[in-house]
């Protein structure tokens, strides 16, 4: 009962974030001064053609009715029309959107192994692994887009080896995630494609997370490292190695899980620099293309879309965790 009661709050706290985000968009768009009129009709029209406009969009409703009707179409998937591509911003969105998802996971999944190995090889003591930690510590303080530029400079510019920008040399597949898409289709040209100029900008944006992973998940390693059990382990004989990957790692996963689903959500904020930098086609270069446009709609549905990819994210890290230490859900 208290791990329903505490699944029921967090859910219930999910929906209340997400009327708060709406409330910060809405109000933004009423402070902005965007014109949705003139951006959809132009600003020479007649005032007769501009007031049936004001009609027709609901522009001369109370502001009380304008948010309910904001906050309904934030939640069935209608986000307005974009004024610079004129489509439904929520199909723009979905067309960028795998674009983004790939990166951020490919992102996420090097950012898991760099924190292991940062965590593991400190303890362990393997030959070289302080030139790694070092390596991954300075790289942390740099900041994501100039770290992506240094990548391109080393990589590209000077050693040749890896793409600058874009995101596949030949075209996609059904599901736009390239990688999925050139496995699916046979084409492994595609998928190895994908894979090198994903790289760049996935090391790029993982440095950072990487560093903050290994570092929990080493401070928990250590912690465990003291408890009974273990130096009942040890006095049978287990090696160092066996201990840690049989009975420490296991047990001290908890507070680098909760780590990890706070890195990635922000990841969804730094890979909009990325992208720029990348020319990667996805929600940063639609963010990028409708700011300088006042492009309200589109700019308030991504950051809709990504606010709640943010916070389904820790939502599920904490019922997940509630899950494996029913300890969480009793505090």
């Amino acid at each position: 009962m208290l791990r329903l009661r505490f699944i029921g709050i967090r859910l219930a706290s999910l929906v209340g974030l997400l009327l708060v985000l709406s409330a910060v968009l809405f109000t933004l768009q009423e402070l902005s001064g965007a014109d949705p009129v003139a951006a959809t009709i132009g600003g020479n029209a007649p005032p007769q053609a501009v007031e049936a406009a004001r009609e027709r969009m609901g522009l001369n409703r109370p502001p009380l009715e304008r948010y309910l009707s904001f906050v309904g179409g934030l939640f069935t998937g209608d986000l307005g029309t974009s004024f610079r591509t004129h489509r439904p911003v929520a199909e723009d969105i979905l067309a960028s959107l795998p674009a983004t998802m790939e990166l951020v996971v490919f992102a996420f999944v090097l950012a898991l192994i760099l924190g292991i190995l940062f965590a593991v090889s400190s303890m362990l003591r393997w030959p070289g692994s302080s030139v790694f930690r070092g390596l991954l510590f300075v790289g942390s303080t740099a900041p994501t887009f100039l770290l992506g530029i240094l990548g391109l400079v080393v990589f590209y510019k000077m050693l040749d080896l890896l793409p600058a920008r874009g995101r596949a040399d030949t075209d996609g597949g059904p599901t736009g995630f390239l990688v999925l898409d050139g496995i699916i289709t046979g084409n492994f040209d595609l998928t190895g494609s994908a894979l090198q100029h994903l790289l760049l900008p996935g090391l790029a944006l993982a440095v950072g997370p990487a560093l903050s992973i290994g570092r929990v998940l080493r401070s928990s390693l250590i912690d465990t490292y003291g408890s009974d059990y273990v130096r009942t382990a040890t006095s049978k004989g287990l090696d160092e190695r066996n201990i840690l990957f049989k009975h420490v790692l296991r047990n001290s996963v908890n507070a680098a899980l909760s780590m990890s689903a706070l890195q990635l959500g922000f990841m969804f904020g730094g890979v909009l620099l990325i992208e720029s930098v990348f020319s990667w086609g996805g929600l940063g270069s639609y963010l990028g293309a409708s700011l300088p446009v006042s492009d309200f709609p589109a700019v308030a549905g991504v950051t809709f879309v990504l606010g709640a990819l943010y916070i389904t994210v820790n939502t599920a890290a904490d019922i997940l965790q509630s899950m494996a230490d029913p300890r969480i859900a009793v505090s």
